[in-house]
């Protein structure tokens, strides 16, 4: 049985900065106490990061939240089982549901009412997910991309364990779901340009531009990754949380071109670039990746920024109609073909607004 010491440090992320420093032998990314960028990013001073939190918590614009319900697609246990391969449905935020070779794929699975350590406090869901986490399909696999709430949910997870095969992790991540009570021999964990095969689908952890950790002790003990899926003849990217940086162009030289890049556009701002895409480096980086289909996520469910709720859409589907890009926006729970995608509808058009919150729309954008 643990200790009330070791249940006090796994509780602060005192036990993920030890195994952070465990791990500085395998991983070139990992100074010896954290894992890092490859371009380190610049300090901020406590009293910027102080004025972000602030503001945050006590300075929200309007419209940051939908004051209209958003469209959902209900899915079924019966209608995923009937669906063919290559078939991906956004359940929400960063959650998408990938049908490949007859088995189930969940990425960064987060059913939570709410992105945060605390039931009652911190930014609270926009939508239900499009399926209960009961009412899922046995999974092949979870594929994670960093350790951050909006991204790993803890009692997501725990109720996954029963259904899933394996966890696929960057280093540092696995250990944690281990220490949650995660079977050691379901967890693989990967450095950047890692991989395995499970079931003849390639799965490799590229770089991004991020950080991590769970609470005031942690942060950056366990490493940040987006991932490339390869079935045959299909490529997909999807970004986890990063900002804009050159690893995008090796990536797409190494591991494209990609059918779909699955690619971060919200939760953004100025003051953060370093971690997060503002829109027009969303584009840039599915031009980096040669991209063919672009679909943005880390969106429309949970308020973690400044800007108003639907702006990441409308500015993404304007700057891609400006650089001939194609790309698709499925209502959440709305099937996409991965080998055939569609451009999908402005849905949040639709979403009823008070006078004061309303969206003015961009006239390149049908």
């Amino acid at each position: 049985m643990p200790s009330i010491i070791d249940s006090v440090s796994a509780t602060l992320g005192l036990t993920a900065a030890k195994r952070g420093r465990e791990l500085s032998s395998t991983s070139p990314q990992h100074d010896g106490k954290r894992f890092n960028n490859v371009k380190p990013r610049p300090v901020e001073r406590f009293g910027k990061t102080l004025r972000i939190a602030w503001n945050l918590l006590f300075n929200k614009p309007g419209g940051t939240v939908p004051a209209g319900a958003l469209p959902v697609d209900s899915l079924t246990r019966e209608a995923l089982d009937a669906a063919p391969d290559r078939s991906l449905y956004r359940l929400g935020h960063s959650t998408m549901l990938l049908k490949l070779r007859g088995q189930f794929w969940l990425t960064d699975p987060v059913f939570a009412e709410r992105a945060s350590p605390f039931r009652r406090f911190g930014p609270k869901r926009f939508h239900a997910p499009p399926i209960a986490l009961a009412d899922l399909p046995p999974l092949r696999g979870v594929i994670l991309s960093h350790d951050h709430y909006d991204h790993l949910d803890k009692e997501t997870v725990l109720a996954l364990a029963e259904v899933t095969n394996v966890f696929l992790t960057p280093l540092g991540v696995g250990d944690r779901l281990i220490e949650w009570g995660i079977d050691a021999a379901k967890v693989r964990q990967f450095d950047w340009w890692q991989g395995t095969v499970v079931d003849g689908l390639e799965f490799t952890a590229a770089p991004a531009q991020h950080f991590s950790g769970r609470s005031l002790f942690d942060g950056n003990s366990t490493l940040w990754a987006s991932w490339v899926i390869v079935d045959a003849d299909l490529r997909v990217f999807f970004s986890g949380d990063t900002g804009y940086f050159d690893g995008f162009k090796t990536i797409g030289e190494r591991l494209g071109p990609f059918d779909v890049t699955l690619l971060e556009t919200g939760a953004y701002d100025a003051q953060w670039p370093y971690v997060h895409m503002q829109p027009e480096h969303t584009v840039q980086a599915h031009i980096d990746l040669r991209g063919r289909w672009l679909m943005p996520i880390h969106n429309g469910t949970f308020d973690l920024a400044m800007h108003r709720w639907q702006d990441p859409f409308e500015r993404v589907a304007s700057l891609c109609a400006a650089h001939n890009v194609a790309i698709s926006t499925p209502r959440m729970g709305e099937r996409l073909n991965l080998a055939v995608p569609h451009r999908g509808e402005r849905w949040w058009r639709n979403v009823v607004e008070t006078a004061s919150h309303a969206l003015p729309l961009d006239p390149n954008v049908a």
